[in-house]
């Protein structure tokens, strides 16, 4: 079915980019672009409300990336949601990232690696990542990441 088609091609988008293969949208055109194409090629209805005027340091841009498609496809597999949403905007020297869907909730970092691999990708680069998903839902995963990095970087 296309649903699981559109999550097996996350799938391997996300497998890319842990071994280091940013999509040539997130390179070229910069984080809210990207957000707005993963939208456009997920299982169900995506909105994105990303308010970034400036590029971000490319390792957050990487890591923001990642968060929101590993978020998008834990929506897909599991959440049974018939919307998600992502918004993205800095918060100072803080880009704060949430995703969140309309499904049933009870999302565990423990039952799986996806989330907890997301929350050491943040921590590496002295971010965190909050997660809110009450059986029944909804549920939320913030991810906060700091951009004092130079641009370049």
């Amino acid at each position: 079915n296309a649903a699981y088609e559109q999550a097996k091609e996350l799938m391997a988008e996300l497998r890319a980019l842990i071994h280091g293969i940013q999509p040539e949208i997130l390179t070229e055109l910069g984080l809210p672009a990207a957000l707005e194409e993963l939208a456009d090629r997920a299982p169900l209805p995506v909105t994105v409300d990303a308010r970034l005027t400036d590029r971000l340091p490319g390792r957050v841009e990487s890591i923001a990336y990642f968060a929101a498609a590993e978020a998008l496809t834990n929506v897909a597999k599991h959440s049974a949601a018939t919307h998600a949403h992502i918004s993205a905007h800095r918060t100072g020297d803080v880009l704060v990232l949430e995703i969140s869907d309309d499904g049933r909730g009870g999302a565990d970092p423990g039952r799986g690696s996806g989330l907890t691999g997301l929350a050491d990708r943040a921590a590496v680069i002295g971010g965190r990542m909050l997660l809110s998903s009450p059986p029944g839902g909804p549920t939320l995963i913030r991810v906060e990441l700091p951009c004092h990095q130079a641009p370049s970087e």
